[in-house]
């Protein structure tokens, strides 16, 4: 009998993938309409992302085969949804990203900010925090929590040291800094998506450590990839959900004039990333260091003394990548003028320069940020990684050979996640297939009950769903499941579309529980010295931290930004026609 169960569950990702179809088609039988049809296509896509028995992606590419075969849409339609203007957004976006790692520019960013904040224990703690969030806005989070770990690690290794002069005078070498050189010591770890990680042998053989030295590692392993998943919320594109809410936002209500854009985006919500952030930090470190704050501020003899040694370690790190790269400081310019461009090309509160060298007919700019990514990411693979001049070519004598250009195709093939793509594209038309086959109007009038909720409340209550959600389920798939319902109801509603689209966008990075929330967690879990209790029990307090602050961010400052006062006239759809009309919510 044992072996029998054991069979099942080795083959339950077959058993799911043939079963589910057949179990959930008594909907369309039993209900022959568009409205069914579509809701069966959604409901599996559903269930097959929660229980991951396929790829993620390859799970968002059922609309091309479901939604023409059911009579929905048109398979040019539906093939359209997959690459809109937020996914040029995120390839662009991720082709600087990869920039800044392939010239590692981004450890150069981590060590400098880390040299000037200082490594007492409550300060460590904010550095690594700030850092971490800061680069988690325009790279990835996991390739961020992926550098910044087994740095902290290294630093904590000098602190927990019983200090020597040496030590103190030089710093010692710690090989877990040695992120870009292949060893043969080093194991790998894998996650569900594919990708892999390498792991420092030496943070697999934990030594032994006092109770505070093992609680103050656990606190910094842990505000590592806390900080990653605050910090990816303050940029368009600094995590998928938030490019989703744009596409679906973009896909629902076509005459929104780019409400959601970087400048507004990030006016919203890096207020909410800051406030959460010094939240975490304050909570980590009372958890973690305890309230006695003379130590936790490394007043005292031999703690500054382990101080200056592992500030030494950082220092000496710092001094080996040597003064800044022609490639460097190419890369540096080149991400400012996007973040300058990004900013200034529609920023609603004054004339930007997409109004005046590229406008429509109405004014707007007909550039997006979606072009100015891909104009620096062009760019990218123009300039050359040296200063141009005549070097000889080493493997071919008497000839000339020009420097390799900042970018090329084959390290972008190798680091852009392509899966994200289709992923964004397969929600896209989800929303896309709700709204042709009537489903959102159905559900918008089944929600109508929810008119006597106050707004706040229902905030409140949507943050708390998506982040118990999003706890066990892609971010990504979780936000492309709820966004277009959400949207469904707040036009039933007559509520400002927004007003629940944001928060459920915010909530949705609130993973902060487990370690397989998110690959940050898993990253860090994977480094040894956690428990799963020990993540749950801090995670679940930074969960009710994030909803109080997204709830907070959503009822102050996203009003004048997103002008949440009233009920759009670009969401006044056929369900909605009477909204304009009433007085709005909220």
């Amino acid at each position: 009998m044992a072996t029998c169960w054991q069979g099942l569950w080795a083959y339950r990702s077959y058993l799911l993938v043939f079963f589910l179809p057949i179990f959930l088609l008594p909907l369309p039988i039993l209900v022959p309409t568009k409205e069914a049809y579509c809701a069966y296509s959604i409901i599996l896509m559903a269930l097959f992302w929660c229980t991951e028995a396929l790829p993620l992606a390859v799970t968002a590419l059922f609309p091309i085969i479901l939604y023409p075969m059911m009579g929905i849409m048109d398979a040019s339609e539906v093939c359209i949804e997959y690459l809109k203007d937020s996914n040029i957004l995120f390839i662009g976006g991720l082709l600087m990203a990869i920039a800044v790692e392939h010239w590692n520019l981004h450890k150069r960013i981590a060590l400098r900010v880390l040299l000037i904040i200082g490594v007492r224990p409550a300060l460590l703690l904010l550095g690594f925090m700030l850092v971490t969030a800061f680069l988690s806005m325009w790279i990835s989070n996991t390739a961020t929590t992926a550098m910044m770990v087994p740095i902290a690690h290294a630093v904590l290794d000098q602190l927990h040291r019983t200090p020597t002069g040496k030590d103190v005078e030089e710093g010692s070498d710690n090989p877990t800094f040695e992120l870009q050189e292949p060893s043969p010591q080093k194991k790998e770890t894998k996650f569900d998506n594919g990708q892999v990680h390498p792991v420092p042998a030496a943070s697999l053989e934990p030594t032994a450590q006092q109770p505070e030295e093992l609680r103050f590692s656990q606190g910094m392993s842990l505000c590592v990839c806390y900080s990653a998943s605050i910090g990816g919320i303050a940029t368009l594109t600094g995590t998928t959900p938030n490019l989703v809410l744009q596409g679906q936002v973009n896909s629902l209500f076509p005459q929104n004039g780019n409400v959601v854009n970087f400048a507004s985006w990030f006016g919203f919500a890096f207020p909410a990333m800051a406030i959460l952030l010094l939240l975490s930090w304050l909570w980590l470190q009372i958890l973690f260091l305890g309230f006695n704050f003379r130590k936790n501020f490394g007043i005292g003899g031999q703690a500054q003394e382990r101080a200056r040694a592992a500030f030494r370690v950082i220092q000496t790190e710092h001094k080996l990548l040597g003064p800044m790269t022609f490639a460097e400081k190419a890369v540096s310019l080149l991400f400012v003028t996007l973040v300058v461009l990004w900013f200034t090309r529609e920023p609603g509160f004054f004339v930007g320069w997409g109004n005046l060298a590229f406008p429509d007919k109405d004014g707007k700019s007909m550039a997006s940020d979606g072009t100015v990514a891909i104009f620096i990411g062009i760019i990218l693979f123009l300039v050359p990684s040296k200063i141009p001049g005549l070097t000889p070519d080493p493997e071919n004598p008497g000839r000339l050979k020009a420097p390799p250009a900042l970018l090329n195709w084959k390290t972008v093939n190798e680091k852009m996640p392509w899966n994200i793509v289709f992923l964004l594209g397969g929600g896209f038309a989800l929303a896309k297939g709700s709204e042709k086959s009537g489903l959102s109007e159905w559900l918008g009038d089944k929600l109508t009950p929810l008119q006597n909720v106050p707004s706040p409340a229902i905030a409140f209550i949507i943050c708390l769903l998506i982040a118990t959600f999003t706890e066990c389920t892609s971010n990504v798939a979780t936000t492309t499941l709820f966004l277009p319902i959400l949207a469904s109801m707040a036009q039933a509603i007559c509520l400002h579309p927004l007003y629940v689209m944001l928060p459920c966008t915010l909530a949705a990075s609130l993973a902060f529980m487990l370690p397989v929330a998110t690959p940050p967690n898993a990253i860090v879990f994977s480094f040894g010295g956690l428990k799963v209790s020990d993540m749950a029990r801090t995670g679940f307090l930074l969960n009710i931290i994030g909803v109080l602050v997204i709830t907070l961010a959503i009822n102050s400052w996203s009003y004048p930004i997103f002008n949440l006062h009233t009920f759009p006239s670009w969401a006044d759809t056929n369900n909605t026609a009477n909204c304009l009309a009433t007085t709005p919510r909220p």
